[in-house]
């Protein structure tokens, strides 16, 4: 495995979100000498299928290898889902920060109405609706998620603890995952948390995350 600048490091934002919200993990990076690109995608017109296709393509046209892949939130299920559909070569690790893998119990009591389901968009419910992407055991896979329950799901009734104010730490469990942190951080402090963006190097170099001694 190539790790440190030898590698790219390709971010996908989750719901309402777009590429720019990765600009301060991205100077850090380049503080560290290390290159990264961004994936920006329509999450709320677009649908899962769609967005796992265009992230696929491009991928193909970065033509960068090692390439590691790092999703926040619904970012994260839309790279499972590329994987899955596309097995692409040349992948790097992966990891997953706050995403709903395994459901949202926020999003599922959204849902229920209706003059908030549109705002979901069809990604989020598509991917609810779903069984879970069958995705090649070779891809190695880290999951942060955090445990600071402050953000939306706070108005959400009967939203399980821990959780970082959107997904719980439960739903964060990919069952293909070789390691899972929890960290104490919100569901949007992982855009900026050194800390989060320390375990997430450390993954991507080595596969494991650190233990003890990381706070967001």
């Amino acid at each position: 495995m190539v790790a440190g600048a030898e590698s790219v490091i390709l971010f996908v934002h989750g719901l309402w979100m777009h590429g720019v919200v990765f600009s301060a993990h991205r100077r850090e990076l380049r503080r560290m000498g290390r290159e990264s690109r961004v994936f920006s995608w329509h999450s709320l017109l677009g649908s899962l299928d769609g967005a796992a296709d265009d992230l696929a393509a491009h991928i193909a046209a970065l033509g960068r290898r090692p390439l590691h892949l790092v999703g926040h939130s619904l970012g994260g299920c839309v790279v499972l889902n590329m994987l899955a559909r596309h097995h692409p070569e040349g992948i790097g690790r992966v990891v997953l920060l706050g995403s709903p893998c395994c459901g949202s119990h926020a999003g599922e009591r959204i849902l229920r109405v209706p003059l908030l389901r549109g705002a979901l968009g069809r990604v989020l419910p598509q991917w609810l609706a779903r069984p879970l992407p069958e995705v090649p055991p070779g891809y190695e896979i880290g999951v942060v998620a955090g445990n600071r329950p402050v953000g939306m799901g706070r108005i959400v009734p009967g939203m399980e603890k821990p959780n970082d104010g959107m997904v719980t730490v439960a739903e964060t469990r990919w069952p293909g995952a070789r390691d899972h942190t929890v960290l104490p951080v919100t569901h949007m402090q992982m855009l900026w948390s050194r800390a989060c963006l320390i375990q997430t190097l450390h993954f991507l170099d080595t596969g494991r995350f650190l233990r003890g001694g990381v706070r967001g």
